[in-house]
């Protein structure tokens, strides 16, 4: 089905977003999945092709374009190219990150930071989930007492992505322990505060060229000016950006199913078996059509949501929904496509491994399917 929400200008820079992919990231990908980070060399270049922090305004240094379809254009073309590892940073500092800072920055904050978000040299990141908690985000334990014009913050946090990298965590506290949601607020951990202190980067099954770190925090001096918003708002303001977030990794899950299924088209027309291409057979017909007919169906659904959050009218539940069904879909395309590619898709050198190690964390980043589904079963009033 021929889509309908990209304009002119959103296939043009598509088009910019795909060669600076295939010179910037693909040649090194290998290189740093080994490594298991990339360079922060990476977000300034992306930051020089209007890839990076899109909504900052022109006066901060930005092109403030408030139009999520060039978000989603970066999310499809990483995922096309089979360069997640590389590219999630980027889309967690444009999609998850930037929208706190836009939205409750105040006048000295903006001065403070926009312009590095929006260059590439302050790289974001976002500090919620804790060791022991999971999906349970108003049982955190990270404490955040005032003291001297500020606050004093201890705890940990795990699974932070651009850990390593990060220059500005917006990091979710407890400025309250007596009250679940009205205690949290988010406040700002620069890189070089005294007592932050940053663990392994963690050994992922998949996405490895995506930096993931343990954070811990012993006796942080945060200043009163680095509180993002009011105090004892926190869970509100996760909740209120928690939908956008969610739709990015639906439209990744959309766009690295596609992936899976182009470069399955492809091997299956090449590779015979008894005489004849294996996509020839009906078992391969049939798996080839029942995955191309729901990526169709879910290419729809998330564009609409897209155009849905431009217009602020996305709902949790539509995100929520986009959410589960999305990685769902994701997990078993590319687990059929390993299955099409026979022993060569349990080998590296093919994407579709890659892909296969890759997707199994999208079901679960973000709010788990189980979580998701509770949202949209809470909505139904049962």
């Amino acid at each position: 089905m021929r889509r309908t929400i990209f304009e002119p200008e959103h296939d043009d820079y598509r088009e910019a977003v795909r060669r600076f992919i295939a010179e910037e990231v693909t040649p090194h990908h290998e290189r740093w999945e080994q490594e298991g980070c990339v360079p922060r060399e990476l977000f300034a270049k992306a930051a020089e092709k209007g890839m990076l922090a899109m909504g900052v305004p022109e006066e901060h240094g930005g092109v403030g374009v408030d139009d999520f379809r060039f978000n989603q254009v970066i999310i499809e073309e990483v995922a096309y190219a089979g360069v997640a590892g590389s590219g999630l940073g980027i889309t967690l500092h444009n999609d998850v990150c930037l929208p706190y800072f836009l939205e409750y920055c105040n006048d000295e904050q903006r001065e403070r930071w926009f312009g590095g978000i929006a260059d590439g040299s302050l790289i974001t990141a976002i500090a919620m989930t804790e060791p022991g908690i999971g999906s349970d985000l108003a049982s955190m334990t990270t404490s955040a007492k005032a003291q001297d014009g500020g606050y004093v913050v201890n705890g940990a946090k795990t699974f932070i992505t651009n850990g390593i990298n990060a220059d500005l965590i917006v990091t979710a506290v407890k400025t309250d322990p007596s009250q679940r949601h009205a205690g949290m607020s988010l406040v700002v951990i620069e890189r070089g505060m005294e007592g932050f202190e940053r663990g392994r980067n963690l050994d992922k099954v998949g996405m490895h060229a995506q930096d993931t770190a343990e954070l811990f925090f012993n006796d942080v001096h945060v200043p009163l000016e680095n509180r993002l918003g009011d105090e004892g708002q926190g869970f509100r303001y996760l909740v209120n950006n928690l939908a956008q977030e969610r739709l990015s990794i639906a439209l990744a899950g959309v766009a690295s199913a596609q992936a899976a299924l182009d470069w399955t088209l492809e091997y299956v027309k090449e590779r015979t078996a008894f005489g004849k291409p294996i996509g020839s057979f009906q078992a391969s017909r049939f798996a080839l059509a029942e995955m191309k007919t729901e990526i169709e169906l879910a290419t729809v659904f998330c564009d609409q949501c897209t155009m849905a959050l431009n217009k602020g009218e996305l709902s949790a539940e539509d995100a929520a929904m986009a959410k589960w069904w999305c990685t769902e879909l994701q997990g078993r395309v590319v687990d059929r496509c390993v299955q099409l590619h026979g022993g060569y898709g349990y080998m590296l050198e093919y994407p579709i491994a890659r892909a296969f190690q890759d997707a199994r964390i999208t079901r679960i980043y973000g709010g788990t399917t189980e979580i998701m589904k509770e949202i949209v079963g809470r909505s139904l009033g049962v």
